[in-house]
């Protein structure tokens, strides 16, 4: 995986679809090799056995989709069979022959496969339309069929009815997690038997116990009886929490605990279901059995060295066993932490995403869990009434109506059932269980319908002209004061600051953090640029200037009411004024119009008497930021943008200036950009950093004295070609690590060459760094990601998720630090694939570990994730004969490197070994950036012409993520390097690598050729 400028989990190539593109006769093993690699991330594709994914691999096509493109419809006679690999498509089903009348049933996103009626050649059951540009693998008939024939035994469990098995559940098979409840707890009977792993793991756990802390395992006596062979739940938390540094807090314990739990390994000795880090007795299965005998020190030995590994195992699904033993409670006897643990899971789903905060939280105190192992168990039927409303966890359903067959698969994140709860009406579909043990959250109609009244209920809508202008929710938290607390859900621009300046705390200093202030301080781009706030606020400033003016009375009350009306009315736009002024310093430079409001601000306060002596407290701080930014602005002007241009232009540049440290790009700043031609001759130009595409395109005609019509091109190592478009703000900083800028008439694409030295070094640096201390080399690599990630403002994370051509404003240092992980994730893979001796590569590998490790000591976790990744390539991870050779120590590093990588629960595992780590943080941007996408696209900007506010409070949380992150200044004295600082220093800044996957595919196939 590589870190994508605008896109974190895109891959860095499509060499993959050009693979795809070739006949397949014509098709090489490192094709199917790329192609795999690409088709291994969909999840649809992971049941599939691997000589069955070759196969696919080998003869499969490549299809993209514009949106609203319709790729067959409803009675057509299918000829290909579909997965969709990246967008979404809306399934359209019509009761008449007329396709005007097409209802979308449902939408098939990433990993759904469709097509199967081409198996006995029925007409296509509905209409396909692609609701976003999608990308999809195809497998025409022909193909698919012979496929069917020879691995029938693989595809009927993972096909849809009619073609794999379908059973009708029994009424004990559709009793539900609710049901049950009651039943286990009356017969309070486990006879579960573990699985093999969870059977081991349980043995390991006992006898680690037994050789380390054998006092643990003993008979104990309660109430008079005695409970022989049994621990403590609360001791087994304390034990395991000390073992290893994977184990993230108690509660993650506690989950572990419970995976043991829930297949037998362990057992409470009145056989609860659920373990508890309280003093209740638990038992290992090896002491369910009198008399069993101790371990011996053969037996003991063996579990010590299995334990890290065995550790690892529990940790990764402890949390996913954690939330299921919280979601089979009964809404009554969930705690306030059970209910902040669901109610981070639904802060993920995507069918959930669109709903408030308060919504969720509600939801969490009544979604039930639900689960049925077998493949084939119908969940509802068409027909009949709709009672709960479903999201599934785990696994993945079939949709299936009368007469149609199967229309549409869903899968984990997606939800159904729930219109026939909002009408009313009967289940539109069958839902069908596309595969074994499927796991649901369920919403009751009873539990639906009583959120959407009392969501309704504690709404305030306040309307102007008969048309809505704000939307309050009451707050379940009363403010301090004992008063009713409203959030805004949406409202006007103008309704929103006049609903903040009547609200905010009085009662903090404005440099202490006022979270629903602070949400619109830092949102306020998005839909109130710096023009309309500064006139809204100097309006609120002189309110009862503005008062008289247009009216002939004074204002109600005595002058002495006016004038502290007047007061409070300057004091609180004063104190959103600080706010804005310090959370946006360095992009108010660009703005004349900002400043001189704040100059302004200060004037009416500092000429006006009585007003200098109300606002004494803030009027120092006012003076502060107007003199910050008059020196900023004014003072040596021509040296200070010298200076600035001077740092711009070397920061792309490959020469000794990379050692400098690194300064914030700003928009005014120029650039020095080398543009190529198709001959590889180049010309330099001069823009701003903020240069559109149609500006560089302008200069370099210019240069150039061309009056061809010319087109702007990224041209990658690998020879892809992206024409950037026109209005493409700061088009430098989204080049890839070795991709170049060339102009050329369109008739004149098809001949750009990449030039030499983008292919990247042709021997590797080991013998450079090998001499380098492993912690020197991670202490330079952290001290250059935080001076990069230091001047990314929080601003740029918004022009990055909204669209930076929206607001003319460059990504610059955002895009320097993604780009950062991108390159040291390459560097890995370039130095293996380039070290030709088996030893040396082993010794690498070593290497790069223990710099992994101490970027981790070092809370560097953009590194360090750049590097698990780097070996983590297919590059590199194939490379067997390698990994043989590396001691079984470094394995278990990687291993449990490897696991806080899992993307499992949103990775979940990355996001609790975050909230263990005290600032100074460096975080894995990437991620944050997926959490603030998938907030933007799934929820609308604006709702009924008003600002969703409730958007802009989720992206506001994931930037203060950032803000905690540098909330404490980096401590240079971390490490003591050595001597050599100099030469680690250098050499950490100046990475040289291969950025061509398929080229780095092709070296590693020379150091181990494919085994027959």
């Amino acid at each position: 995986m590589v870190a994508a400028q605008t896109s974190p989990n895109l891959s860095p190539s499509s060499e993959w679809i050009c693979c795809l593109d070739k006949r397949p006769s014509e098709r090489s093993g490192e094709d199917v090799d790329i192609i795999l690699t690409r088709l291994r991330e969909v999840k649809a594709f992971h049941r599939f056995p691997p000589p069955l994914l070759l196969q696919i691999c080998a003869c499969a096509f490549y299809e993209c989709l514009d949106k609203g493109i319709t790729l067959f419809r409803q009675g057509d006679i299918g000829t290909s069979w579909y997965a969709v690999l990246s967008g979404s498509l809306d399934v359209k089903v019509s009761e008449t022959a007329n396709h005007q009348d097409a209802v979308t049933i449902c939408t098939l996103g990433i990993g759904t496969a469709f097509g199967e009626s081409i198996l006995d050649n029925t007409p296509r059951h509905a209409t396909i339309v692609s609701r976003e540009t999608s990308e999809l693998l195809r497998i025409e008939q022909r193909e698919f069929k012979s496929l069917w024939e020879k691995y029938r035994q693989s595809l009927a469990g993972l096909l849809a009815p009619p073609y794999g098995a379908m059973e009708s559940g029994s009424n004990n098979d559709r009793l539900t997690e609710k049901d049950n409840l009651n039943l286990d707890s009356a017969n309070k009977t486990h006879n579960k038997i573990p699985s093999e792993k969870l059977q081991r793991a349980g043995k390991v756990l006992r006898n680690a116990i037994l050789s380390r802390a054998p006092h643990m395992i003993r008979d104990r006596k309660y109430h008079l009886k005695t409970y022989r062979q049994c621990c403590v739940g609360t001791e087994l938390v304390d034990w395991l929490v000390l073992q290893s540094a994977c184990v993230l807090t108690r509660s993650h314990a506690v989950g572990m605990w419970q995976a043991l739990l829930e297949e037998g390994g362990l057992n409470h000795v009145d056989q609860e279901l659920g373990f508890q880090d309280k003093y209740l007795f638990y038992r290992f299965l090896d002491d369910e059995e009198e008399d069993t005998p101790l371990p011996s020190e053969e037996e003991k030995r063996e579990s010590e060295e299995e334990l890290p590994e065995t550790i690892l195992f529990l940790a990764q699904i402890g949390p996913d066993a954690l939330l299921r033993m919280i979601l089979r409670k009964s809404p009554g006897q969930r705690t306030g932490d059970d209910l902040e643990i669901i109610y981070d899971e639904l802060l993920h789903i995507k069918a959930l995403a669109h709903l408030s905060n308060t919504v969720k939280r509600e939801l969490a105190s009544v979604v039930i869990f639900e689960s049925h192992a077998k493949a084939g168990t119908v969940l509802f039927n068409q027909g009949e009434e709709g009672t709960s409303w479903y999201i599934i966890q785990k696994g993945s359903v079939n949709v299936v109506i009368y007469g149609k067959g199967v229309v549409c698969t869903l899968h984990e994140g997606d939800d159904f059932g729930k219109l026939a709860l909002v009408t009313d009406s009967p289940r539109a579909a069958s839902i069908v269980l596309r595969e074994d043990n499927c796991h649901f959250l369920r919403v009751d109609k009873e539990d639906f319908n009583r959120i959407l009244r009392d969501v309704e209920a504690n709404t305030v809508r306040l309307k102007e002209h008969e048309q809505a202008v704000l939307v309050l929710e009451k707050s379940p938290r009363a403010s301090s004061l004992g008063s009713i607390k409203y959030t805004v859900i949406s409202g006007t621009p103008e309704k929103i600051l006049e609903h903040f300046l009547e609200t905010m705390r009085m009662d903090i200093h404005h440099s202490e953090p006022d979270p629903a202030v602070d949400d619109f301080v830092l949102m306020h781009c998005v839909f109130m640029p710096n023009s309309q706030l500064c006139s809204l606020l100097m309006f609120h400033a002189y309110i009862f200037n503005h008062f008289c003016t247009y009216h002939a009375a004074s204002p109600p009350g005595s002058e002495q009411e006016r004038l502290e009306y007047t007061l409070n009315s300057k004091r609180r736009a004063l104190i959103l004024a600080l706010r804005w002024a310090n959370t946006h310093t360095y992009l108010l430079q660009e703005d004349p119009a900002a400043i001189t409001f704040l100059e302004e601000l200060y004037g009416s306060v500092s000429n006006d008497s009585r007003m200098l002596r109300a606002l004494k407290d803030l009027v120092p701080d006012l003076e502060k930021v107007v003199k910050l930014h008059c020196i900023l602005r004014f003072s040596s002007q021509a040296d200070w943008r010298l200076a600035q241009q001077k740092t711009l232009i070397r920061q792309f540049s490959n020469g000794e200036e990379r050692l400098q440290k690194k300064q914030p790009i700003r928009n005014q700043d120029d650039i020095l950009l080398k543009v190529y031609c198709s001959d590889h001759t180049y010309t330099t130009i001069r823009v701003a950093v903020a240069a559109t595409g149609r500006e560089v395109i302008s200069a370099v005609a210019d240069k150039l004295g061309s009056t061809d019509e010319l087109q702007l091109v990224h041209l990658s190592s690998s020879a892809e070609k992206q024409i950037l478009k026109l209005n493409d703000v700061s088009v430098f900083s989204t080049l890839s690590i070795n991709g170049r800028l060339f102009v050329s008439p369109r008739e004149q694409l098809s001949s750009l060459a990449p030039l030499p030295d983008q292919e990247g070094p042709s021997a590797g640096s080991m013998s450079t760094f090998e001499l380098m201390s492993s912690k020197d080399l991670a202490y330079q690599m952290t001290m250059f990601d935080w001076e990069l990630f230091s001047c990314v403002h929080e601003d740029e994370l918004l022009f990055h998720t909204f669209g930076r051509q929206n607001f003319r404003k460059t990504t610059a240092n955002l895009d320097l630090f993604l780009r950062r992980f991108n390159q040291v994730q390459l560097w890995v893979v370039t130095e293996v694939c380039l070290c030709t001796q088996l030893s040396k590569r082993v010794q690498l590998l070593k290497k790069f570990i223990k710099i992994a490790a101490h970027c981790r000591e070092f809370r560097n976790l953009n590194s360090f994730f750049a590097i698990i990744m780097g070996m983590s390539n297919p590059a590199v991870s194939r490379l067997s004969q390698t990994w043989e050779k590396l001691p079984t120590k470094f394995k278990k590093f990687y291993a449990e490197f490897e696991s806080m990588m899992d993307p499992s629960r949103n990775h979940r595992s990355y996001r609790l070994t975050v909230t263990k780590l005290e600032p100074p943080i460096i975080p894995f941007m990437p991620l944050l950036l997926k959490d603030m996408t998938f907030t933007h696209e799934g929820n609308k900007t604006f709702i009924d012409n008003m600002v969703n506010f409730e958007k802009m409070r989720i992206i506001a949380n994931t930037i203060r993520q950032v803000r905690h992150c540098r909330s404490q200044p980096f401590n240079p004295d971390i490490c003591q390097p050595n001597k050599n600082q100099a030469e680690v220093r250098g050499y950490v800044r100046k990475l040289c690598v291969i950025d061509n996957q398929r080229a780095l595919t092709q070296l590693s196939y020379r150091l181990e050729p494919r085994r027959t």
